[in-house]
């Protein structure tokens, strides 16, 4: 253990800088090292980590509970690419008026997207009711 003088003078004989790495412990831990180069290698190494990391998006898709078979093919076709883009896919659909009674309808139909796109996505959790829509967030497999 060294008096707070004494490291100074030592940094200060070195050329370099007291800094302090651990203000909480008993003793406080200090390092006698060149601040200018401890900064420019800290940032280096946020940025290495930044460059390595993978963004999520998250990509919505709308669909109605009365939708056509075309239509579909095209919604899965676009949920399909997002998925290989590694996106989630939050598939979302809205009721309008007497809609809401046919809940089993609107049911089925999640299942068959669930269903279809199984290969390549799990659902995060099952179909779920916010109001006046029902949605699912489908993540790619992994």
């Amino acid at each position: 253990m060294v008096s707070i003088k004494e490291a100074l003078q030592i940094a200060f004989d070195a050329g370099l800088d007291l800094i302090e790495i651990s203000p909480n412990a008993e003793p406080p831990v200090c390092k006698v090292l060149d601040y200018g180069k401890f900064k420019y290698e800290e940032q280096k190494r946020k940025a290495e980590a930044k460059k390595n990391q993978k963004v999520v998006n998250i990509k919505e898709i709308k669909i109605r509970p009365n939708i056509e078979e075309h239509d579909y093919q095209v919604k899965l076709k676009a949920i399909l690419k997002f998925i290989g883009d590694e996106d989630k896919v939050k598939v979302t659909m809205r009721f309008k008026g007497r809609e809401m009674a046919y809940m089993q309808i609107a049911r089925d139909l999640f299942n068959r997207v669930i269903e279809d796109t199984a290969e390549k996505a799990k659902p995060e959790s099952a179909p779920k009711v916010d109001g006046k829509q029902m949605m699912v967030i489908l993540s790619p497999e992994k």
